[in-house]
């Protein structure tokens, strides 16, 4: 996310930070103050010395994973703004950049609450007082924060020196005490915290926010001169700090004190430490440096929410102050939030809080980078050592366990909130200029799928229909491609072909064919149609046309099924004739061993056809005990599974000898049942003839059986021109093998293009 009035790059010049100034102190001074000096104490004795180890390990685990997915993305791309909700939204895309914003803003200035009450808790141990004394500090130091934010004063330079060394102070003093009052007997027996333990879950979340600190250092990306080499000198050092403090402390702690005194005494550690001053002193300028920086931080994550317009409500909070753009606005509502949580919650429960919005927001990063690196885009740098896609998958999945662990109930809850933001996102307009990588993601899950296809041979229970829809005018485009949708049951694909006859080759051509293209594609748009277009400058004959055919897909993904619209005729004197065109084309996809589909609809459906689904309608199927019966019942049920017509009643009309009726409904009744498809079945006596198919004039949609025999005529046991006054929407299936060419019709060896011969088109 950008922020307004910054550099496309963010800081620049000598305000730009490097790995020291930019991550490794910030980092620090977050993660070995409040938890370090006031709760680590409740954890070793609320969960005994190796319980507090496994939380340590499990938290460690969650950081290192997140550090090494941020510094897979920083070494492979340019970030700006605030890093973490950059890189979901041009990753994800900008739903889960929006999501995952509002999460991490939330967490920080909740953090910010954390941190003062951390202080006030410190201040009053000093001094002493109740709890109203602890929350009027905190609430004291949030408004002191909140004016140095206003104006923009940040704990960076000597400041952050000044903490360090005091930090490193307070280390030393701990270390020195707790070796005086090191005691190897209660060590091993504080290894175990027996019955009296707490769950591991109840005591995961006051650990956990120690962990907040590395929202800090990565929060700074935009920042940094060199972000792919800055983030991973300052965090990983910073991560082995956290580890070796915390580790220490924690062994020191077990030997020093017995598990109960641990459980219930925050001041334990000043005690065991030589100089407590020192301790209460770091406490202090640490939770002050945790929380301004906390502050700022939140509130450049609301700026940028606010100025990419994601949310309306919160574009007000999108100006800011000066050449910086300093958040003057966002730090005003930031410390508003900070104050009420203070107000609201104590300690332990905002840790909670901080804890399941810190592990949203860094299993979001993870799989952000997962996508990242699946997707194997041209921008990533395969080379890089952090690159480790499984290493963020890990890390995605640690996130989602500890928050069902945590809170099974709460956990959906801020899953569910996440999805409706998500949602609201993805409904509303998006800016153009998003661009995100999960394009790269798709595009290497498709080869994958191809392979595995490839692998698999197709049986008959997996077959799909993939249909190549020739539409040469766009008035009758809608009708077809809508009736392509249909009989592939949204399990095919559906590709929409248009030949340009006349076209130049060369760039003339192919420019041609681009715009054409678009059209086509703007046509599918506006009737809400799954297909996919495409135009050839390759002349509009058969030839052309069993050459798109052949080519068609990629894989084992390759067109099966030919559709035409009857109407789409280039012999409007002929309209009970199929058109010679048709014909080749027809004939051209036998040869290639494809199936072929010819739209056609009475004179008063012509217009009202791709609106004639539902309302409980009727399919009718007519079974003639051939392959092209066969493909027509399976495209008929696939068309019952589409939205359109998925209340329509199918019907199977199979004419036959009145005697051999029972027979042939037991072997209609089979195959239905490996369609699972609840068909009823209507034995028609041939001897009626054509004055059977009258059966279905009230029929919304008819599958017809036919066979093409000549240049001309289609089939179904007899010319079915003679039924176009019976027959309302029909589909006339004619499946590979059913088309047999005349001797002077093959359109391979001897057929003329009708676009070159129009007298022979009009030939009888």
């Amino acid at each position: 996310m950008t922020i307004p009035g910054r550099a496309a790059g963010g800081t620049t010049g000598s305000q730009a930070l490097g790995a020291f100034g930019g991550v490794f102190a910030p980092t620090v001074i977050a993660v070995l103050g409040l938890v370090l000096f006031r709760r680590l104490g409740f954890v070793v004795g609320s969960a005994g010395l190796a319980g507090g180890l496994l939380m340590l390990a499990l938290a460690s685990a969650i950081a290192l994973l997140t550090s090494i997915s941020l510094s897979a993305v920083a070494a492979s791309r340019k970030v700006r703004g605030t890093g973490d909700c950059f890189l979901l939204s041009r990753t994800l895309g900008v739903e889960f950049g929006g999501a995952l914003g509002l999460a991490l803003y939330l967490a920080q200035a909740t953090s910010v609450a954390f941190y003062c009450i951390g202080f006030g808790e410190a201040a009053a141990a000093l001094v002493g007082g109740s709890g109203l004394a602890v929350r009027l500090v905190a609430g004291g130091a949030a408004l002191a924060m909140f004016q140095l934010a206003y104006a923009g004063v940040r704990a960076a330079g000597r400041v952050q020196l000044v903490v360090l060394a005091i930090l490193a102070g307070a280390l030393v003093s701990l270390l020195v005490g707790g070796r005086s009052a090191w005691d190897l007997p209660l060590l091993r027996q504080s290894w175990s915290a027996g019955d009296a333990a707490l769950p591991f879950w109840t005591v995961f979340p006051i650990l956990f926010p120690a962990v907040a600190g590395f929202t800090l250092g990565v929060g700074t990306l935009g920042d940094l001169r060199k972000p792919a080499r800055s983030l991973p000198r300052g965090i990983f050092p910073a991560l082995s700090v956290f580890v070796a403090t915390y580790g220490a402390g924690m062994f020191v702690l077990a030997a020093s004190a017995p598990l109960p005194n641990l459980a219930t005494d925050y001041e334990v550690l000043p005690r065991i430490a030589a100089m407590p001053w020192l301790v209460h002193a770091a406490v202090l300028a640490a939770t002050l440096a945790a929380a301004l920086a906390t502050l700022l931080g939140a509130a450049r994550i609301l700026q940028a929410l606010a100025g990419d317009r994601l949310f309306a409500p919160l574009t007000f909070f999108g100006a800011g102050r000066g050449p910086a753009g300093h958040p003057r606005r966002a730090v005003v509502l930031t410390g508003l939030v900070a104050i009420a949580a203070i107000a609201l919650g104590d300690l332990d429960a905002i840790a909670a809080v901080v804890s399941m919005f810190l592990l949203i927001s860094y299993g979001l990063l993870n799989y952000a980078t997962y996508v990242e690196a699946v997707g194997a885009g041209p921008s990533l740098r395969p080379g890089s050592p952090f690159s480790r896609a499984r290493a963020s998958l890990a890390g995605a999945g640690l996130c989602g366990l500890a928050m069902l662990m945590l809170d099974p109930v709460a956990s959906l809850a801020a899953v569910g909130i996440l999805a409706l933001v998500h949602q609201y996102l993805h409904w509303t307009a998006v800016p153009a200029r998003w661009r995100d990588r999960r394009r790269a993601y798709r595009f290497q899950r498709v080869k994958k799928g191809l392979r595995e296809i490839a692998d698999q041979p197709e049986g008959a229970a997996e077959w799909q229909p993939h249909i190549l829809a020739f539409a040469d005018t766009s008035a009758r485009r809608g009708r077809l491609l809508r009736a392509a949708g249909w009989i592939s049951g949204g399990s095919g694909i559906v590709g929409a072909v248009t030949l340009l006859a006349d076209e130049p080759a060369g760039a003339a051509g192919d420019q041609a064919c681009r715009e054409a293209e678009q059209r086509l594609a703007a046509d599918a748009l506006r009737e809400g149609l799954d297909v996919h277009p495409l135009v050839v400058a390759a002349g509009s004959g058969p030839l052309a046309a069993a050459a798109v055919l052949q080519a068609w897909g990629v894989g084992p993904i390759r067109a099966n099924t030919l559709m035409l619209d009857w109407d789409d005729s280039r012999d409007p004197q002929r309209p009970a004739e199929l058109s010679r065109r048709h014909a080749l084309l027809l004939q051209g996809a036998a040869a290639l061993d494809r199936h072929s589909v010819v739209l056609r609809a009475a004179e008063d459906r012509r217009t009202t056809l791709p609106q004639a689904a539902g309302g409980g309608r009727r399919i009718d199927v007519w079974w003639l005990a051939d392959e092209s019966s066969r493909l027509a019942l399976a495209l008929a049920h696939l068309t019952t599974r589409t939205d359109e017509w998925d209340d329509a009643a199918l019907r199977l009309l199979a004419p036959g000898p009145t005697a051999a009726a029972g027979a042939a409904e037991a072997d209609l009744r089979r195959r239905l049942g490996e369609l699972g498809s609840a068909a009823s079945i209507v034995a028609v006596d041939a001897a009626e003839g054509d004055g059977a198919y009258a059966r279905s004039r009230d029929a919304a949609l008819v599958f017809l059986p036919v066979r093409v025999e000549g240049a001309r005529t289609l089939h179904a046991g007899g010319p079915v021109d003679r039924l176009f006054g019976t027959l309302p929407a029909a589909a006339l299936v004619a499946a590979a093998g059913a088309v047999a060419p005349g001797a002077d019709d093959d359109p391979v060896q001897r057929a003329p293009d009708p676009e070159t011969s129009p007298r022979q088109e009009s030939a009888p």
